[in-house]
This record gives C-alpha cells, structure tokens and sequence, in this order.
C-alpha cells in the first residue's frame, strides 16, 4: 500500500475503486478525510478551519474514538487515540486477506500511559471501499494481563446540502441522554429528527440501520452497524459553531454527525479477548412519495 506525505507532512493513503469512488485516510489518528463516489460527490464533511497539524484532532471525515469507560467526556473529547500516529497493519488475521487498492488495515499500539490506569492493548482498523459503500471494521484486543472495560465510537462527519433539510430515520421511540439538558434521559417522541437547534443526544440501543434523508441533494446516507448499539447525533448550531476555533462559524450548515457507538454499556475485555466492531456507509437515492422519503424503502431495504 503506498504512502505519500501530503502538503501537511502527514502520511495519507489514497483507496480507490473500479467504479470510481474513492478515500483518503491519514495514518494520523487513522483519519479517513475523503470520500468521493464515482460522481467525485465530496460525501464526508471537514472542516473550513481543521488543524492540519500533529498534536491536535482534525474535525471531519470519520475516525475511531477510543477511550476508558467511564470516561465519557474524554470519549465526546475523540479519546486519545485521534492525535496519535497509527501504523500499517502487516497481520490482521484473522481477517480475510485485502485488495491492496480498496482496503487498508491499520494498527495502533497502546505505549502504557494511554489510560488513567495503565493498560496494554492493541487497536486495529480495517478500512474497505467498495461499489457505493465505505466499510470499517474495528478491533480491540487486551494484550494485558489482567481485564479492562472501554468505550468507543465510529465518529462521523457527514457532508448535507443543509441541515434544516435533513431527517434521521430509524432512531425513534428510543431513549436517549441529551448532553445539553445535564444529561437527563428522555425518549424519542418525533416520527423522524430534524434540525433547528445545537443537537448533542446519545441514543441507546438504536437498530442495525439507520436513514439519514437529505432532502435537498435527494440522497440519503444508509448506516448500518453491528456490535456498536449506540448512536450520537450532533451539530453545534450557529452559537457553539463560532466558540469553536477549528470550525468555520458557518460550517454547522453542512455537516451532521450521526456516530456508531459502545458507550451506555462498557466493552469488557479479559487478558487476550478481542473485540470488534462493523460499520457500513452507503448512499442511495431519496425516493419520494407526497414529499417525504418512505422509510421502509432504506431501513428494510425496498430500494
């Protein structure tokens, strides 16, 4: 798999598929920061003021958020393992071999001092581009001696026309935790979440399948997901948009986080376990009826 510096000095990886898609992914923090599909559609969010620079997490695109359970605000925080160097993964057995020019696999070793109590683990991701999709599949293993419990999230910045014209399908009647009210739990009482405010929630237990409609572009986003039952939805709105010094004040416009999470229940690992994860992106195109996308058509696949 070549490997090129790019303007910033931070080596990235270019996958591309027959069909004409494609992904960039920095080795810094694993960082996927491109995904185009065969129309050359930017399909994955950055930031106008992301920090190109080690040291620091670059707002946008997708990376792996990991950190110790309980930690909670270290993980909304990206974990520690976004502003680290990963590695190419020479032996991801058991995983099945790679096409050298849709997938990567990558691999980040814990240096001792990564959580509060020190423990030893390693944490792999296998990025895979195919035919309309974009598939990761992490892995964490305890190479320690004794257990550990995590959290971890798949964040994902998605590029939208405008967020007031965006819906997510798929997370009602669940409940959640909404960071912006003290952390109080509430449950879903809307037919579908629309946008007209800072949104910062932690759904728990939410479907395999998950429809984000962008009503404008008449795309949808299809996210599916295995062993990560939790969904974050986030945008800062126009206020906390312009308190953040890595976003531009009119970014929030075009962006929506809709992240594959472990968080209300801890992963616990004993001495040699390993766990993993599935998370598959697609797009397909928004089908209408009286205005509305029916649900049915992308949550149990009648498209």
């Amino acid at each position: 798999m070549p490997v090129f510096q790019d303007k910033d000095g931070l080596p990235r990886i270019v996958l591309t598929d027959p069909n004409g898609s494609s992904a960039e992914v920095l080795l810094y923090g694993g960082h996927i920061v491109s995904w185009k599909n065969q129309r050359k559609e930017e399909l994955l969010f950055m930031s106008s003021k992301a920090k190109w620079k080690q040291h620091k997490a670059i707002r946008g695109g997708i990376s792996p958020c990991f950190a110790r359970f309980g930690d909670v605000g270290s993980l909304e925080q990206h974990g520690m393992t976004r502003n680290r160097m990963w590695s190419l993964d020479r032996d991801p057995s058991p995983l099945p071999p790679i096409d050298n020019h849709s997938s990567v696999d990558l691999i980040l070793k814990s240096t001792g001092v990564d959580l509060k109590k020190p423990h030893s683990f390693e944490l792999r991701l296998r990025i895979t581009l195919s035919a309309g999709k974009l598939i990761l599949i992490p892995r964490v293993r305890n190479t320690d001696n004794k257990p550990f419990s995590f959290a971890f999230s798949l964040c994902n910045y998605l590029s939208v026309s405008d967020i007031s014209e965006v819906r997510i399908e798929g997370l009602e009647t669940l409940d959640y935790v909404d960071n912006l009210m003290n952390r109080s739990r509430f449950t879903e009482q809307a037919d579908a979440i629309t946008f007209d405010g800072e949104t910062d929630r932690v759904y728990f237990h939410s479907p395999n399948k998950i429809a984000i409609i962008d009503h404008e572009k008449k795309r949808t986003f299809v996210l599916q997901k295995n062993a990560l039952p939790d969904a974050v939805v986030w945008n800062p709105w126009n206020k906390k948009a312009k308190a953040l010094p890595d976003l531009g004040d009119d970014d929030y416009k075009m962006m929506l986080c809709v992240n594959s999470a472990v968080i209300d229940t801890a992963i616990l690992l004993k001495p040699c376990e390993e766990w993993k994860g599935y998370q598959e992106l697609s797009t397909v195109s928004s089908s209408y009826c009286s205005g509305q996308l029916d649900p049915r058509r992308v949550l149990y696949g009648f498209h």
